[in-house]
């Protein structure tokens, strides 16, 4: 069974459930997809698929890439992913996957990068409380003390420290499918999932 497809964040709204409710929801235009390569055990040792995702302008596109996408006859695409298969899948190349492969209520993991934040302190970064505003006190967003005295004589690893934050990979796990339209490609699930709008997802049915 193939269980993951490339979607775009579209932005938040909410739905009003049956009892009068608001549902807090991420919209999401999932696929079409079309599958670029198959990969088996025969021939490269593991099932899997190759998708792309988003029409793309040929001259964007280096020439080994689409010789490989040519492959599909499909036209030139901006993304392209590995996702696993079984051996019991006959998606072949140039076939496409829709929203459809998932049903409402559906659990789905949405895997995407987190918003970049740049350069961020402790009480940004790793929400420390700071120090008092009053009193003659001189330390307000400041780490503190970050020493260990003459044992071990050094800052131990994983100390929470002023750093880079955001832009890492991210998985949301066991969202429920609030409604699918297949008209429209979209793909909604309730609460948030990680990335900017317009940001690159990918969802898989929960495991």
């Amino acid at each position: 069974m193939i269980e993951s497809i490339l979607a775009k964040k579209l932005g938040m709204s909410r739905i009003f459930g049956p009892n009068g409710l608001v549902v807090p929801v991420t919209v999401l235009e999932a696929g079409p997809c079309t599958v670029i390569q198959r990969k088996t055990t025969k021939t490269d040792g593991y099932e899997a698929l190759q998708i792309a995702f988003v029409p793309q302008k040929e001259k964007r596109i280096a020439k080994p890439q689409q010789a490989h996408m040519n492959k599909a006859g499909k036209g030139m695409f901006r993304f392209l992913r590995e996702v696993p298969a079984s051996g019991d899948d006959e998606a072949a190349p140039g076939s496409e996957l829709t929203v459809e492969m998932f049903q409402v209520g559906d659990r789905v993991d949405v895997i995407g990068r987190t918003k970049g934040r740049g350069f961020a302190g402790v009480i940004k970064r790793h929400k420390f409380s700071g120090g008092k505003d009053t009193h003659g006190c001189t330390s307000h967003r400041v780490p503190g003390s970050i020493g260990a005295s003459a044992d071990p004589s050094r800052v131990v690893k994983g100390k929470k420290m002023p750093g880079h934050m955001g832009n890492v990979r991210q998985t949301t796990r066991n969202l429920k499918v609030i409604e699918i339209r297949p008209e429209s490609n979209l793909l909604i699930v309730k609460g948030a999932v990680p990335g900017s709008i317009n940001g690159l997802v990918m969802i898989r049915r929960a495991r």
